[in-house]
């Protein structure tokens, strides 16, 4: 089984009515004002999936900042993975900086509804601090209760810069963690490099429960970044994300088997690690 564990989709009329949503949600306007920027419909994922020989997807949503809008397309959310529930899995797009009653209702009501998580959280453009716990707690209480999963946005403190790269840094990630030991969280592109801090015994120990995705992988890091990272934290603690449309899937398919791991290891990532955690 081959599983992406990190995709975005949208409703076409985001898509054809671009220019429209682009004031009205910061982040969709941070990451869409370029027109070349790709967006892409459940339909268009499940044909490039087909494509690229990935059996499942994890869609999600892309930290919004509109209530309304991020309820629309948990919507959308809920009604794809319930025409396709044996390709995709849902994470739904919540904002803690609503409130943390509002934030809380909303994971709720799309948790009953099936979805699997809670993702992309994107703290920089959304407006909250993810090492704030107080303003987290109402959130996490239903993480709880529901067992979800939680994907959050990561953001290296080096490097080159890029749209939509923001400030959630290991040292946000880690007051994350460290307050919410037991939720299972998904730091997603590499979680900026906390990895590497894995070597400070007491971070180690913190990240029972922390997995990294791989997403835009190729335009972050050599591709030596597996086995680093596999050597640091596991090769259970890595999932294989694209950031669909971003980067097709082949391409981190490709950059997993190029890496220097043994093909059991390779599977793993590929697809393993992502239906352990999922219960598939």
């Amino acid at each position: 089984m081959i599983v992406d564990f990190h995709t975005h989709i949208y409703p076409s009329e985001l898509r054809e009515q671009r220019e429209t949503y682009l004031s009205r949600d910061r982040t969709f306007g941070e990451l869409f004002a370029d027109p070349r920027a790709k967006m892409s419909t459940a339909e268009d994922l499940i044909a490039a999936m087909d494509m690229d020989g990935v059996d499942r997807s994890v869609v999600m949503g892309i930290g919004w900042t509109d209530q309304g809008l991020a309820r629309d397309v948990n919507d959308y959310l809920i009604d794809t993975t319930n025409r396709y529930p044996d390709r995709l899995t849902g994470f739904a797009g919540v904002n803690p900086a609503w409130g943390s009653e509002a934030s809380a209702r909303e994971a709720e009501r799309c948790a009953k509804a099936g979805l699997r998580g809670i993702g992309e959280l994107h703290p920089s453009s959304q407006g909250f601090d993810l090492g704030d716990e107080s303003g987290m707690t109402s959130l996490m209480e239903v993480v709880r209760e529901r067992r979800l999963i939680v994907t959050t946005h990561s953001s290296e403190p080096v490097g080159h810069t890029y749209q939509g790269k923001g400030d959630t840094r290991p040292e946000m990630l880690w007051r994350f963690i460290t307050q919410h030991p037991d939720v299972t969280l998904v730091c997603a592109h590499w979680g900026g490099g906390l990895p590497f801090y894995a070597l400070m015994p007491e971070v180690a120990e913190a990240l029972n429960n922390v997995y990294f995705d791989t997403a835009a992988s190729p335009f972050l890091y050599d591709v030596k970044i597996f086995e680093v990272v596999a050597g640091l934290v596991s090769m259970e603690k890595i999932l294989m994300g694209s950031d669909y449309p971003l980067l097709s899937a082949s391409r981190l398919i490709r950059q997993v088997q190029e890496s220097g791991l043994p093909d059991a290891d390779k599977s793993a990532i590929m697809g393993g690690n992502a239906a352990r955690l999922l219960g598939l």
